[in-house]
């Protein structure tokens, strides 16, 4: 019996490589699949460090707001 994992919706931005070819990281909504943005700052040219980091504090604030903190 397989088991399909369910949807998590606290999830929704997620640390990418740039297809640039360069080395930059960017933080992208998932929902709307484009580079989020924080106060007018879209969250690209990052290292991947950063980008995990960042898109980690994004996460944990939208799941905050949400009410689906665990």
């Amino acid at each position: 019996m397989t088991s399909v994992a369910e949807p998590r919706f606290d999830i929704r931005f997620s640390a990418r490589k740039n297809e640039d070819g360069t080395d930059y990281w960017s933080v992208y909504d998932t929902f709307t699949g484009l580079p989020a943005v924080v106060n007018g700052t879209t969250l690209d040219a990052l290292g991947r460090e950063e980008a995990d980091d960042v898109a980690d504090l994004l996460n944990a604030q939208y799941a905050r707001r949400r009410g689906t903190t665990h």
